[in-house]
């Protein structure tokens, strides 16, 4: 027992704790606050809602700690094939929040699948990495791993849920970098993710950008070979992205994608525009120290759809000013920093792989959320993890975190080699 708490990570529990409450704290002002007058009766609940989920996360992770690490490296496939079949029972039958039908109902909980599905992919994966050796070919691991997060991300594409499949996207290379492929790999991976932004920015910029990129890997690398994967990755992103703007997402999704780069425009404002407007002054209003609990105009008046689940940062922003804000973004920044030491200090690749894809869902939740709150990235729907509510999504990253933090914890437990 003496062990077992010397080697918890307990600033890593610090920041769950502390995001956790933040959370609860700006859940409660924007549905218990003047504002409970103009919402449903069904969103003035989210608070009780996500206490109650923070009790099940906290027990669920509780009991992640108390497992030996051999039984994560059991059941990782087993909970990968689980996942993929409650994506695919969420698909035929399950119930539509949103336009996304990503959600069962067992019992009486309402369970987001794409969500849990995290927690197997990122199993499943470390796994796979942990079964390669010295003289494994690694184009084969690379096409495998990109299968484990692909595989999922396409059941939940057809689940009408951009946001969480981007999340699946966004960590593939993250961990092809971590394991298997080399940096320039993830720089030709970065780069078509750029061109794919710019081409719902302005599209001539990222014609330019793929031009200059193809020129500038042509220069430095002087391969053919390499240069055309180059323009393959830059042009073939653009191509892509207008080609789902057309013939992919539906009319409310483009019109979510696109509105950002001009909120305010006659098509959007008093539509899809309408929540980026709001959650940008609420933001804006808030000033260095913020108006104090529960006295942001914004969030009190309800001008802000969906502010309790994917623009809870808003409320952060009015109510806590510069000073909060730049708070839950350090909390945030000490959280990624820990559970990337922890992947490092766990020399097992199972271990490693988990804490890698782990930062990458994290860090693609805050960057995006984020993101999309101050206006910077297209509105796509994907919470703030420990911060927004929701259910599943606490459950998740919950149960995700104690898996690693038991890893850690019991890192001698691994075998020194793996044969």
């Amino acid at each position: 027992m003496r062990i077992w708490y010397r080697n918890l990570d307990y600033l890593t529990l610090f920041a769950w704790v502390v995001l956790v409450a933040i959370g609860l704290v700006a859940i409660y002002s924007t549905t218990n606050g003047p504002s409970a007058e103009y919402l449903l009766e069904s969103v003035r609940q989210n608070f009780r809602r996500q206490l109650a989920w923070v009790v099940i996360s906290l027990g669920a992770g509780l009991t992640c700690l108390f497992l030996p690490v051999h039984f994560f490296q059991r059941i990782a496939w087993v909970a990968y094939l689980g996942t993929l079949i409650l994506l695919a029972l969420a698909l035929l039958f399950g119930r539509e929040i949103n336009g996304a039908r990503s959600w069962l109902q067992i019992g009486g909980l309402t369970l987001q699948v794409s969500e849990v599905a995290k927690v197997g992919a990122v199993l499943a994966g470390a796994q796979l990495i942990s079964t390669m050796r010295p003289n494994s070919s690694r184009v084969k691991y690379a096409f495998l791993l990109l299968g484990v997060f692909m595989t999922p991300m396409a059941l939940i594409l057809l689940q009408n849920d951009a946001g969480t499949a981007l999340v699946f996207f966004a960590i593939a290379p993250i961990a092809l970098f971590w394991s298997v492929w080399p940096v320039g790999m993830l720089i030709v991976m970065t780069a078509t993710g750029v061109a794919g932004y710019f081409s719902v920015v302005h599209l001539p910029t990222a014609i330019a950008f793929a031009v200059l990129f193809t020129f500038l890997v042509l220069w430095k690398t002087r391969e053919r070979l390499y240069g055309v994967m180059a323009a393959v990755s830059s042009f073939g992103a653009i191509s892509a992205v207008l080609f789902a703007l057309n013939k992919v997402f539906r009319p409310h999704q483009v019109a979510r994608i696109l509105s950002f780069t001009n909120p305010g425009a006659e098509e959007f404002r008093s539509g899809v525009g309408f929540q980026l407007v709001q959650s940008k002054a609420a933001i804006g209003s808030g000033g260095l120290a913020g108006k104090g609990f529960m006295e942001g105009t914004q969030t009190q008046g309800a001008y802000v759809p969906e502010q309790s689940t994917d623009f809870v940062f808003s409320i952060i922003g009015e109510e806590w000013g510069f000073i909060g804000s730049m708070v839950v973004i350090s909390i945030f920044a000490l959280l990624l920093v820990r559970v990337i030491q922890m992947g490092i200090q766990i020399k097992h690749p199972f271990g490693s792989m988990t804490a890698v894809g782990i930062a990458g869902i994290y860090l693609v939740h805050v960057f995006v959320n984020i993101g999309t709150v101050v206006g910077l990235l297209p509105v796509i729907g994907i919470p703030l993890p420990f911060v927004s509510y929701g259910g599943s999504a606490m459950l998740a990253n919950t149960v995700l975190l104690a898996i690693l933090l038991n890893l850690h914890m019991r890192r001698d437990d691994f075998p020194i080699y793996v044969y």
